[in-house]
């Protein structure tokens, strides 16, 4: 990623969040801010993201099997498959109980009045249908990660099963001979070789498309609903802070063998895309560009850890979940034991695994968790007024947190090998 493009990215951000204020400020509640957000800021801002999710799933499924068939071996892919599961478990729950700590501590939600609670409900988005409702069991889970119909699946974005997919893919590539085998596996280079070329010219558009998303975030939302939630806004950014250049600093120098500055210079364009998408998934194309250009990582290990990562490693997602459950039970007064507090620790470390990375894709699971830890479901519409600028905080984490384990599992590899 050349670092030119990367700083008029971080301008782009800036220049979109300083004009959007202003706007907020100047034009707020009138109709011709209503008109620019809405027929020009917005839908650039959606074309941009679009483009992005339009080339992840080819990217996916290219770069997984790619990645898995370039091992040649199932013995390293399960290798490699252990440490990543390994390192992603255990950075997951280091952030969930760095959250959890910081919500007991500072207590967030603690004395809101019951007519501020019900105004800031009031003023909320409702949550989506079916949000309220109870996920799968257990073992639906898992029966749900293997997709009957993979266009199905890729239809309807379910992530999980894609990535099953393209993961039996890649053993199908290791364990078949041949040229035909050969010849296909040139076809998926291609077609990676394609979309990462499509995504050059899409993200020399990013400068712009990042400045209409964050205008149209910071005109209409401005800070009138931080007045009532900033300690907990506050709470989720620190704690969020703690594990992005804390942990993960602490990861790289000693689990990966990189300097802590090298690694978020090199990793600023993703971070920097993050931010501005709210989607792991949108940031995939970047973080690999990033981790095979900037970071000099293998391809077949960048191509592996980043592509589980964008799902199923979600550590800032995992975090964020464990600090509004708590948050919200100190706001509805449901006093948590301890026993409780552990069990949402639990889920939080498994929803970070299983939440999907685009806008929001947290939200289904913390409204699971109140209903099984006794908290009113409806709770949920209490933080969706901040969910998006904290989506944008903890999505950041997440794509950092997916580079920092590829670091960690190439420095591991290339002393095995």
């Amino acid at each position: 990623m050349r670092a030119g493009l990367s700083t008029r990215m971080l301008l782009g951000l800036l220049a979109g969040a300083l004009l959007g204020t202003a706007a907020h400020v100047l034009l707020g509640g009138t109709r011709l801010l209503d008109a620019i957000v809405t027929y020009g800021t917005e839908p650039l801002g959606t074309i941009f993201l679009r483009l992005l999710f339009m080339l992840v799933l080819p990217l996916i499924v290219s770069a997984l099997a790619l990645g898995i068939g370039e091992l040649r071996d199932l013995k390293q892919l399960g290798r490699i498959g252990s440490r990543t599961l390994l390192c992603t478990v255990g950075v997951s729950a280091v952030a969930v109980g760095i959250g959890v700590t910081m919500v007991n501590v500072l207590e967030p939600g603690a004395g809101m009045s019951a007519a501020a609670r019900a105004q800031l409900t009031a003023r909320a988005v409702a949550p989506a249908a079916g949000v309220a409702g109870v996920g799968p069991s257990g073992v639906e889970f898992v029966v749900r990660l293997v997709p009957s119909n993979v266009v199905r699946a890729m239809a309807d974005g379910d992530m999980l099963a894609v990535l099953v997919f393209a993961l039996f893919l890649g053993v199908g590539l290791v364990l078949t001979p041949g040229a035909a085998a050969r010849s296909f596996e040139r076809g998926l280079q291609g077609l990676y070789d394609v979309t990462m070329r499509l995504l050059d010219l899409v993200i020399r558009a990013a400068p712009l498309g990042v400045a209409c998303l964050v205008f149209s975030l910071t005109a209409r939302l401005g800070y009138d609903v931080l007045q009532h939630l900033g300690w907990f806004v506050v709470t989720v950014v620190l704690a969020l802070g703690i594990q992005q250049f804390g942990v993960y600093a602490l990861l790289v120098w000693w689990a990966g063998g990189v300097s802590p500055r090298a690694f978020y210079r090199a990793v600023r364009p993703a971070m920097v895309t993050a931010f501005s998408t709210s989607s792991s998934n949108a940031t995939l194309p970047t973080a690999l560009e990033v981790a095979e250009e900037n970071l000099r990582l293998p391809p077949q290990v960048s191509r592996f850890v980043l592509t589980i990562g964008s799902t199923a490693n979600q550590n800032g997602t995992a975090l964020f979940e464990g600090v509004t459950v708590l948050f919200l039970a100190q706001l509805y007064g449901v006093d948590l034991a301890l026993g409780q507090q552990i069990l949402v620790v639990f889920i939080c470390i498994l929803g970070g695994i299983g939440t999907a990375g685009v806008p929001g894709g947290s939200i289904p699971t913390i409204a699971m968790i109140l209903g099984l830890v006794g908290i009113p479901p409806d709770g949920i519409g209490v933080v969706l007024g901040v969910d998006r600028l904290l989506d944008m905080c903890r999505t950041t984490v997440n794509v950092t947190g997916d580079l920092a384990v590829a670091v960690v599992v190439a420095r591991s590899e290339r002393a095995t090998g």
